[in-house]
């Protein structure tokens, strides 16, 4: 028996100070679990019929963010989480995560904010110091759950040669 994932391609966006945008995701999107309020998360979305990864980045990122990228940018993490519950449909989702660098900019996508928050359950951005992370003790979640590591690796060692296998 094969499983089915739903592709998703989001981007670790940094700015030049190295801070990184992350979108505020509320219940009932599927990365919120159940219990808890809210999820931290890269920007991007789903790769739909037809869409290529970096396509499909281009256009979440666009929609979401008002950020235009041109350039291809690095593959930097991928990460599969088999759960019926976290797409519906599916047997889960397979996220791969590029890295894209820009200016700080203020996000404001091609979306209202009452489209965000009703179609994708985006309750607002926010630019996050690692170390914002790293202390973090609100009752929010990251996504990954652990992000302040692969985030930390790639701030120290740069852009891997391969992409990194997240958790969770």
């Amino acid at each position: 028996m094969s499983l089915t994932f739903r592709n998703a391609a989001r981007a670790i966006i940094l700015d030049e100070d190295d801070r990184v945008l992350l979108c505020r995701f509320v219940s009932p999107h599927p990365a919120v679990p159940n219990g808890a309020q809210a999820v931290w998360a890269a920007p991007g979305g789903g790769i739909e019929p037809g869409e290529c990864g970096l396509s499909a980045l281009r256009r979440e990122l666009r929609e979401e963010t008002g950020l235009v990228t041109t350039v291809d940018p690095p593959h930097v993490w991928h990460q599969v989480i088999v759960a019926t519950d976290y797409a519906p449909g599916f047997d889960g989702m397979v996220n791969d995560y590029f890295l894209v660098r820009a200016a700080h900019f203020e996000p404001h996508g091609e979306f209202t904010d009452d489209q965000l928050a009703a179609d994708e359950h985006l309750a607002g951005f926010r630019w996050w110091q690692l170390s914002e992370i790293t202390n973090y003790t609100g009752p929010d979640l990251f996504s990954p759950r652990d992000l302040a590591k692969p985030l930390t690796d790639l701030l120290t060692s740069g852009i891997p040669s391969a992409p990194v296998a997240l958790g969770l």
